[in-house]
């Protein structure tokens, strides 16, 4: 990494996209500090539906081999379930024909194939075998394993990236870049959840209506999370009631067993999009090295450790 890692780096954001960097960054032997404006359970990562799949990221060839390269890390921690969050679990990708996916992703995903109409009534798509991460369990994790490395986690408002006194600084702020950098290119897309309790569904399912509305669920331990929304420059971060019932009436028109089940919580995230991901090293006002890595949009779980080893070797 060279001298200006010796004396440390700053990584300010402590998102899932903060957190794989300062990992990576850490268990290489670097001395990291992580500041985070929210706990590590409050932020915008924690409220994830988070499936493995590319999702709403450009440009789509980086995100593409980010993606795969992120893969293999989460194929090995699905070994470790209980411990890493993470699980490989099928479903079906509705609406998604066979050579979108089969140009980058079908030598990864042995198991990838056209639906059967059992699988999903009256619908096309793919049925797959993805990583599906359950973010309240996999963000500890990964401040575990960072802390474990010799790294340090602090809760701190930044108000200038400026603040961060070492030699190296990277900026994983997601959509708090938009006033930090400043960067008025980054800008929110509001996507609601509701959580109920699992009925018993063992797939998840992604499928995208005519008029554009999305109908998604993931089973995780304990329940199942039903989307969504996808409302771009919306800033509200308080649950919409009519936006959650739309989503169950969306989902159990799927699955109809999930009409009666009972609501657990409402969640809200707003994934920071950018016309274009921002993986770049620059310069602070003062001459010290910053590295951007932001503007995943809803992928910053997919991508999180191809991207997270590009900035590491910037």
């Amino acid at each position: 990494m060279g001298s200006e890692t010796d004396n440390g780096v700053v990584v300010v954001g402590g998102g899932v996209t903060g957190l794989t960097t300062a990992v990576i960054l850490a268990e290489r032997g670097v001395r990291v500090r992580l500041w985070t404006r929210d706990p590590v359970g409050a932020t915008t990562s924690a409220v994830a539906g988070a499936l493995w799949w590319p999702y709403r990221i450009d440009p789509p060839e980086a995100a593409q081999a980010w993606a795969l390269e992120s893969l293999g890390v989460y194929e090995e921690m699905a070994l470790r379930p209980e411990t890493t969050g993470v699980r490989m679990v099928e479903g079906v990708l509705g609406e998604t024909p066979m050579d979108e996916a089969g140009g980058w992703a079908a030598a990864r995903l042995p198991g990838l194939r056209p639906v059967t109409e059992a699988e999903y009534p009256g619908g096309w798509g793919l049925w797959a075998r993805l990583p599906l991460i359950d973010m309240p369990a996999h963000l500890p994790y990964l401040r575990d394993r960072l802390t474990a490395a010799g790294g340090t986690v602090e809760t701190r408002a930044v108000a200038d990236l400026a603040e961060a006194d070492a030699p190296v600084v990277v900026n994983c702020t997601g959509l708090a870049a938009r006033e930090l950098v400043p960067d008025p290119s980054v800008r929110p897309v509001r996507g609601q959840l509701v959580v109920v309790e699992n009925p018993g569904i063992r797939t998840w399912m992604v499928t995208e209506g005519a008029d554009g509305s999305m109908a998604y669920f993931f089973p995780q331990p304990g329940r199942l999370l039903l989307g969504g929304t996808d409302e771009e420059d919306v800033w509200s971060d308080r649950p919409d009631p009519a936006a959650a019932e739309a989503i169950v009436r969306r989902c159990a028109a799927l699955r109809p067993e999930i009409a009666g089940a009972r609501v657990l919580e409402h969640r809200v995230g707003l994934r920071p999009a950018r016309d274009v991901v921002r993986l770049e090293r620059t310069r602070l006002s003062d001459g010290r090295v910053l590295v951007h890595n932001y503007g995943h949009g809803g992928a910053g779980v997919t991508v999180a450790w191809g991207c997270a080893r590009e900035a590491a070797g910037l």
